[in-house]
């Protein structure tokens, strides 16, 4: 049912109501409005037939004054045709709400065991580097060489140990702040993949946790989905800090997507961003054309 359809039918609805205004007319107000939601119908959608029916009203009454109760009968008709809407934004408002508090409870999960990681297993790293040590001056020479390898070996363990706990929760987003943190991940992903990433934006200061933590995650899976799909020699982070809203854009130069492959593509993580960005009330804007790139910006409000 399209919006004219729509119109139509809450007319002669609306007609039959003001006629005889019972609770069986008045039920398929909301009858409507759920078959309107269901249609991808919106507010002003409903709005507008109600707009369109009072002035049939009018003109069947030859521009005559309506009664008020006339008009009072239209407004409980129209709040009935909105319930179903106002039912759905609650449940939306609600899960939104879910959402988040599920966030903050995975995030401060992944703190208690990248803190683990670090310090826990770093200190006993740090007494195995002692015990092979003390064992070295007890070896003979040809020996010590094999014990060599053992001591790379465990380095290489505390280095990847060390990247897994920050993967899981970057601790310099904790102590200095967003812009710090990006940089250290751009750094990282640099290093890591041979891709250089730039970042730029001025310093924000400190921003409330869940906005900081949001948006990090959001660049970390944007670069992973450079590294895995891309096919990119660059990319670049840019963080904007207005009055009311945080905006972070990234973007590659990548073989990019057609616009029909971003709608359906799940695997590039876009639905968790949208949902980590609804819980805040933000938005998400994601361009993409074969052979010229990606961009992907996400944006929040700054005091949430």
């Amino acid at each position: 049912m399209n919006a004219e359809q729509f119109a139509e039918h809450y007319w002669a609805s609306l007609h039959k109501y003001l006629d005889d205004p019972n609770e069986v007319q008045r039920s398929t107000a909301y009858e409507l409005g759920r078959h309107a939601l269901a249609d991808g119908l919106g507010v002003l959608d409903i709005a507008a037939a109600h707009y369109g029916a009072l002035q049939r009203v009018l003109s069947a009454r030859a521009r005559r004054a309506i009664p008020a109760a006339v008009i009072k009968a239209a407004n409980e008709f129209f709040a009935e045709c909105l319930s179903p809407f106002e039912i759905s934004y609650r449940g939306a408002r609600e899960g939104a709400r879910a959402w988040q508090h599920l966030n903050e409870a995975l995030e401060n999960e992944a703190k208690r065991i990248a803190h683990a990681l670090h310090d826990e297993a770093g200190q006993l790293l740090a007494s195995v580097h002692f015990a092979v040590a003390d064992m070295a001056g007890e070896l003979p020479p040809q020996s010590r060489a094999r014990l060599q390898e053992v001591k790379s070996l465990l380095n290489r363990i505390e280095t990847e140990l060390r990247d897994l706990s920050h993967e899981l929760h970057p601790t310099v987003l904790d102590r200095l702040g967003l812009l710090p943190a990006l940089q250290f991940l751009a750094e990282s992903v640099t290093k890591r993949a041979g891709i250089p990433i730039t970042l730029k934006g001025g310093e924000p200061g400190r921003l409330p946790p869940v906005v900081e933590i949001t948006l990090y995650r959001i660049v970390q899976e944007a670069l992973n989905n450079v590294l895995k799909h891309a096919q990119a020699s660059s990319a670049s982070i840019e963080l904007k800090v207005g009055p009311q809203r945080v905006s972070c854009t990234i973007r590659d130069n990548g073989v990019g997507f057609a616009a029909e492959r971003i709608q359906h593509t799940d695997g590039l993580g876009l639905a968790g961003i949208r949902e980590r960005l609804n819980a805040l009330g933000g938005s998400l804007h994601f361009v993409s054309r074969p052979k010229r790139g990606t961009a992907l910006r996400a944006e929040v409000p700054k005091g949430r």
